[in-house]
């Protein structure tokens, strides 16, 4: 029976190479190996006597094959197996995606401010992958360098490490949660759960205005909604430490807020097909291109 992996996708972009570096970090936390994937739709039998005039075909290989090593020197015990796929680039993730534990792929960062600028690859395969996958940043304007999977943190104390969860309260994801605390525990970090509200909308004379509630009251309802969603994932984990936190102004502007200085920020996206086909969610949507630390999409019923 073949041993499921890390995979990741390298296209020779520094985006993919530091995707790779993180996805060893993980394997080698995991305890498994690691599969590192090129895929290009022209490795055809047409090119098999030569190399037409652009095409970038060698450099990206040279790149896999130079990452492969780069990341055996660095984790001498760690299984590192390289794949070429003469598929589109989606297509071919989501099918080696569906053996194994965890995809990883590279994402740049917006320039001035923190966040992750997904391509068209990265969003096909989100909203498609039946695995968790995370979306790494190549950078390090956040303060912190994640890309050799150790997420900049090497004293290995809870005080300094954080796992950042996104949880819908009243429809929460135990496949979710589960990743989650397993992620935090991997990595002796908290788990900081985080749960967004915001204030329904009234219709009045002047039109739609925040409904006139009590806010002091209505927290400690969402306090007490949050509590029930992680009560059987905190039993499950009773090792991991937990900060369950409210906040009022929506679940994405949450997640997205406490981000900043997390090893790794998780959500959730529903697994079920739209007329348009499959879709993320806006609050997955949102966090992935904002968040300021790697983002993991849990696909979940």
């Amino acid at each position: 029976m073949t041993m499921s992996r890390v995979l990741t996708g390298i296209d020779g972009s520094p985006q993919s190479a530091a995707a790779a570096r993180w996805a060893a970090g993980e394997a080698v936390r995991r305890g498994t190996g690691l599969l590192i994937l090129h895929a290009w739709p022209w490795l055809g039998t047409e090119f098999a006597e030569g190399t037409p005039a652009g095409d970038l075909r060698p450099a990206a290989l040279r790149a896999l094959a130079d990452t492969a090593e780069e990341i055996r020197r660095a984790h001498p015990g760690l299984s590192v197996e390289t794949m070429v796929v003469g598929e589109d680039p989606a297509d071919a993730l989501l099918a080696a995606a569906e053996k194994q534990d965890l995809l990883v792929l590279g994402s740049r960062g917006l320039g001035g401010f923190a966040g992750l600028l997904v391509g068209s690859v990265g969003l096909a395969v989100a909203a498609r992958v039946s695995v968790p996958l995370v979306l790494v940043r190549a950078d390090g304007t956040d303060g912190t360098d994640r890309t050799d999977g150790t997420d900049g943190h090497q004293d290995g104390s809870p005080g300094g490490r954080e796992v950042v969860v996104g949880v819908d309260g009243h429809h929460a994801s135990g496949a979710v949660l589960d990743f989650a605390f397993a992620e935090a525990a991997r990595r002796g970090a908290r788990l900081r759960a985080v749960h967004g509200w915001d204030l329904m909308p009234v219709w009045t004379a002047t039109g739609w205005v925040p409904a006139q509630v009590d806010i002091t009251a209505q927290e400690a309802a969402e306090q007490a909604v949050l509590a029930e969603a992680l009560a059987d994932a905190r039993a499950a984990h009773p090792d991991v430490e937990v900060i369950a936190e409210t906040r009022l102004g929506g679940s994405a502007r949450a997640v997205v807020a406490a981000s900043a200085g997390a090893d790794l920020v998780v959500v959730g996206r529903h697994d079920r097909h739209h007329p348009l086909g499959m879709r993320l969610g806006p609050v997955a949507h949102a966090v992935i291109h904002h968040s300021a630390a790697p983002v993991a999409v849990v696909p979940h019923p």
